[in-house]
């Protein structure tokens, strides 16, 4: 659950204003619940190499994902 905290971190970084990027660093709890599922699902052999490693499977994974979690990466314009 950490590293998928993490991922959500990377979510963030498109977004530019320090404010903003400080109350979404680590996700809402309902971005968190949208995706721990496909985390788990896809990309549990990646889960502890990296936060861009996680990212990039979720990615890889895109057409597989649930659509809520494909809409927290949209987003947060990944």
């Amino acid at each position: 659950m950490h590293k998928f905290l993490l991922a959500l971190i990377l979510l963030s970084l498109s977004v530019t204003t320090g404010a903003i990027a400080q109350q979404q660093r680590s996700g809402t709890p309902q971005e968190q619940a949208a995706c721990s599922r496909d985390v788990q699902r896809f990309c549990r052999p990646v889960i502890d190499q990296g936060d861009f490693t996680i990212l990039a499977c979720l990615q890889q994974n895109r057409p597989k994902l649930t659509a809520a979690c494909n809409q927290v990466l949209k987003n947060h314009g990944q």
